[in-house]
This record gives C-alpha cells, structure tokens and sequence, in this order.
C-alpha cells in the first residue's frame, strides 16, 4: 500500500484469483494470468470445465443451505465476483441473509464493491484475512459486526483448501475454525483430489507452482478428515457434479476427471 493509497496489483505477474477468473470467463484477468492459464490448460485441458462445475456446486450447495434455514454465510477465500455471487444466490432464497466474504488479496479487495450490494433485508460485508490466521480471521471487525456467532453460521471454504499446503497444517486450522461455530453451523467444501486423473493433477499443481502459487491436491481420505465430528450431509462426499445435481444441468455428460473434485457438507452436531 503507497502513501496515496493505491494497492499493487502486480498485474504482470499471475494470480491464482485472475485466472480462475479467466477460467469462468470473466475479464479481470491481464496477460500474464492469460498465460499462465494457457500452460495450465495445456497441463491439464479439463480445468475450464473444472472451475464451471465447482462454481455450480458452489451455488446448489449455498440455495441448498438457505433453504433449509441458514441465514448466516462465512465465505473465505471469496476470490474475484462473479455473478451470481454467494449472497445473490442465497438472498433470492433468504433476503434476511447476512454474508461476510473474505479474502486476503488485494486483488479482491479492489473488486470487494461488487460483493457488497446486499438485499435491502439482509447485510453484505467483507474482511481483508487470511486464513492461515483463523483466530485474526475470526476477530475480524465486519465479520463480529455482520455475524452473530450465537446462532448458526454456514461456512463455505470453497476452492480454497488446495491452496493451503500442509506447510500450514490445513487440517488444523480448519478444526480452529469450526470450533468457533455454535451447534447447527455448516461446513461446504470443495477440494480437488489426486484420485480421478493423479497424472494430469501433478502437472497442473507443477505449472501452479512455476506461476507462483503452491498447492496441494488432496485424496478422498484426506479430504473426509476436514468434516471429521460433523455430520455429513446427504450424499456425503461426492464428485462435485454429483452433489444434488440440478435437474437441468447436464452432469451426466460431466466425468469424475472433468470434475476433478471432491465436495461434501457437513453439519456441526
């Protein structure tokens, strides 16, 4: 941050968010995401689907959530809008929701606007965190002003975990997290796996790591022990296409390699 203010958004460098953005179809990304795009592509040509089918997910699970009386969503590792956002999705559910989004990049944060226009009934925030301190996450002003932590919370750590490496301890900080949520919150993953196409997986963490963002895909197991003293929900963990597939989505043309993810939700006892 300069003294006017301004944020680097090191656009000649890659970012992860950009080119999930450009991999959705969006156009906050600049060449140097575009190119890295490319040589995951070239790694692993099945991503752009993957990122479609994981952000499909992303919307079943949260109108699944809102539907069966969630009123408070905790979004972390938002990444760049793209609409529908998480609260448009659960708002035209629930107009009451409150949702805090947060991310620790700079880059998000100069397109935060986007995710604060909330329903009139409900509230929309965001933090600047980073989930590698989830006691700093969670003592975060907007997310204490926005939520109440005496009443169900609906976490959503959606593409998220396979960018935390267990240099970090993933599976720590996601216990701090959850033993921070009351009875009757709600856990949303989505993680790629290692498990539906191991070698095209190893080549896509390989050009991750050479644009500058290390990563970690996870098998089935490793990814059940996020959930571990939670309730899953039906149908457990899943391909991500096959979790409550939408009548009119056509997952039966999408194939576990495609998909290249496992998701699962869970309820806190």
């Amino acid at each position: 941050m300069g003294d006017n203010g301004a944020v680097d958004l090191e656009l000649d460098r890659a970012h992860s968010a950009r080119m999930y953005d450009y991999y959705l179809g969006g156009t906050t990304n600049f060449p140097a995401d575009r190119e890295a795009a490319a040589r995951a592509i070239s790694a692993f040509p099945s991503i752009l689907s993957t990122a479609r089918i994981n952000r499909r997910f992303m919307h079943r699970s949260v109108r699944f959530l809102a539907r069966r009386g969630m009123r408070q969503f905790l979004d972390i590792g938002t990444g760049i809008p793209t609409s529908p956002n998480l609260h448009e999705v659960a708002q035209r559910e629930v107009p009451e929701a409150h949702i805090v989004y947060t991310d620790n990049d700079p880059i998000v944060l100069a397109h935060a606007r986007a995710l604060l226009h909330s329903h009139p009934a409900g509230r929309t925030a965001y933090a600047e965190a980073d989930v590698t301190d989830p006691e700093g996450l969670l003592a975060a002003e907007e997310i204490r002003a926005t939520l109440d932590f005496t009443r169900p919370i609906a976490l959503s750590l959606n593409a998220l975990l396979h960018f935390v490496t267990d240099e970090h301890d993933a599976h720590d900080i996601v216990e701090r997290l959850k033993s921070a949520l009351p009875s009757g919150s709600t856990l949303a993953i989505a993680h790629v796996t290692t498990e539906f196409d191991p070698e095209g997986i190893a080549r896509l963490t390989t050009a991750y790591r050479a644009a500058g963002t290390p990563g970690q895909a996870r098998t089935r197991e490793e990814i059940a022990r996020f959930f571990a003293g939670w309730q899953l929900l039906d149908p457990g963990i899943t391909p991500s296409h096959e979790w409550h597939p939408d009548p009119d989505e056509r997952s039966g043309n999408v194939t576990n390699k495609e998909a290249a993810c496992y998701v699962g939700v869970a309820r806190k006892p």
